[in-house]
């Protein structure tokens, strides 16, 4: 399951990541015992991770939602984040010495400690997943890189991405949807979640008419059905009662090309 793959990677970073804070001991940590600070930093990692990573992927949605640069909003979700952190790390200092509820000042200090820190973590875990998406090809029904093959024979081959999908889901098309790290194929028999980015999955899709019509949504021309507005706002609707946003910027060429 694409889900349990992501746990396990995310897990053996928290794990990796506490050892290398407890091997260092920062903050004034380095006085206690070696076992005590294991215990200390894996899990503030674990709960930085707990913080951290729901504000992260919804930073994800909504770049995409709103078409918004990804980045921006990261930093926006770390800065967030980073309040509940800084609570907790507060509270977990209580092994080391007895806790006293800071200043303003002091508040202001862990706050900035803690953002150095978590910032720096959660860009670990994207370096990691961004090495997984480069390394693991596909989730759903893994299989080997096909063989060269001469080049009439790859001019009639179907495109590569159907190659990705299960058997059970057939090889008709709907649409591709960006989740996070992952796209979801739709076809008439239902969907999966395949890890790879959404324009490597675009690229494996020639010979089948259809668009990039957001960032995060690939359209089958044939499969759209309809369309509504919402102000400025335009959404594809889709087989199967789904439904895409469109771009602005791609509104006049998809016009262009008699999509509506």
């Amino acid at each position: 399951m694409p889900d349990a793959r992501r746990l396990l990677i995310d897990l053996a970073i928290i794990g990796g990541v506490g050892v290398v804070l407890a091997v260092l001991g920062p903050f004034g940590s380095f006085a206690a015992p070696f076992a005590w600070r294991l215990v200390y930093w894996v899990a503030v990692v674990l709960a930085g991770y707990l913080c951290y990573r729901p504000a992260t992927v919804a930073a994800c949605r909504v770049a995409d939602a709103l078409d918004l640069p990804e980045a921006a909003l990261w930093i926006v979700a770390c800065l967030i984040a980073t309040v509940p952190m800084t609570v907790l790390t507060w509270a977990a200092n209580g092994i080391w010495q007895p806790l006293v509820l800071p200043s303003a000042s002091g508040w202001l200090a862990t706050y900035a400690n803690v953002l150095v820190l978590g910032s720096a973590i959660t860009l670990i875990f994207w370096l990691g997943h961004r090495r997984v998406l480069r390394t693991t090809p596909v989730v759903a029904g893994i299989e080997p890189p096909a063989p060269p093959v001469a080049p009439v024979a790859k001019a009639l081959a179907a495109p590569a991405f159907l190659d990705r999908l299960p058997p059970h889901l057939g090889r008709e098309l709907i649409a591709l949807e960006m989740e996070d790290h992952y796209v979801r194929a739709h076809t008439p028999a239902g969907s999966t979640l395949i890890l790879m980015r959404m324009r490597d999955a675009a690229a494996e899709l020639e010979g089948i008419d259809g668009l990039l019509v957001h960032r995060s949504w690939w359209v089958a021309r044939g499969h759209v059905r309809g369309m509504t507005r919402d102000g400025r706002n335009l959404r594809l609707t889709l087989t199967g009662g789904i439904e895409a946003p469109v771009a602005r910027g791609q509104v006049e060429a998809l016009q262009g090309e008699g999509w509506f």
